[in-house]
Order: structure tokens, then C-alpha cells, then sequence
């Protein structure tokens, strides 16, 4: 096997009840590459991370809620950890797409151990996605 990171890549497959909107979104506003697909289902490149939207109609996801810092964060949610201007940079394309946030980006534990940017929002099939971004990536299962 091989791989070209020092951290294993993650496989992760979602429901979207939309392709051509999954495209949109996880093509030009995350700006992924697109890999392989069919007409049910798109690989992205999500960082090097293999991230697979599967057509399931009428898919609508139903997520819970868990109070964090005075936000409803929602769950199940997934994202990734990006640089802090790659953080800024998705927050304005998601702001120029009219993209509604569930919890506005803003930055936790500031000076502590940890310190991060977070932001929350919805793909367009209702999927929760979280992107942060932290000060000290060596800090990110800090205590």
C-alpha cells in the first residue's frame, strides 16, 4: 500500500438527493476536484480525503442538536481542519454563494490551548459540515 501523507485519508459517503446541486456546492463553492463518478454517485477530492455523494431520493438528513459554547451545534456533522487562511478564504466563497450558516464563523478558546476558528453550515441536500481551523495544529486534542 501506499500512501502520500503522514496521516492515513479517510473515506466517507454521504446522501445528497441532488447530484447536479452536490456538484455545485462540493465542486465550485468547496472548490473539491471532482474524481470518478456515475449518475448516482460523485468521488471529491477533499483534501487528498475521499468524500462520495450518493444520489438517494428524497434524502432529507435529520440531525440532533448539542449545545457548545452557547451555539446548537448540530450532529452528526463532518468537515476538515484547514490552514487559518484557508479557513477565511472558505468563509468568504461560502458568503459570496448566499451559503446560510448554522453558526457564523468565529474563533474558540482564544490564547487558550486549542485556539481555533469554527463555522457550521449546510450542504444543499441538509448535510452538516463543519470547517475550523486552529492557531497550533499540535494543539488539536489539547485539554
Amino acid at each position: 500500500m501506499t500512501t502520500t501523507t503522514s496521516r492515513p485519508g479517510f473515506h466517507l459517503a454521504i446522501p445528497v438527493d441532488d447530484l447536479d446541486a452536490a456538484r455545485a456546492f462540493y465542486g465550485g463553492v468547496l472548490g473539491f476536484p471532482e474524481g470518478r463518478s456515475d449518475t448516482a454517485w460523485v468521488d471529491w477530492n477533499a483534501h487528498g480525503h475521499q468524500l462520495v455523494t450518493h444520489v438517494v431520493p428524497g434524502h432529507r438528513p435529520t440531525a440532533g442538536h448539542n449545545p457548545v459554547d452557547g451555539h446548537a451545534v448540530p450532529v452528526p456533522h463532518f468537515g476538515l481542519i484547514l490552514s487559518i487562511e484557508a479557513f477565511h478564504e472558505l468563509a468568504g466563497r461560502l458568503r459570496e454563494a448566499g451559503t446560510e450558516f448554522v453558526i457564523e464563523p468565529y474563533q474558540r478558546f482564544a490564547g487558550e490551548p486549542g485556539e481555533q476558528w469554527t463555522m457550521f453550515f449546510h450542504d444543499p441536500a441538509g448535510n452538516a459540515l463543519e470547517f475550523k481551523a486552529f492557531r497550533d495544529e499540535s494543539q488539536i486534542f489539547a485539554t
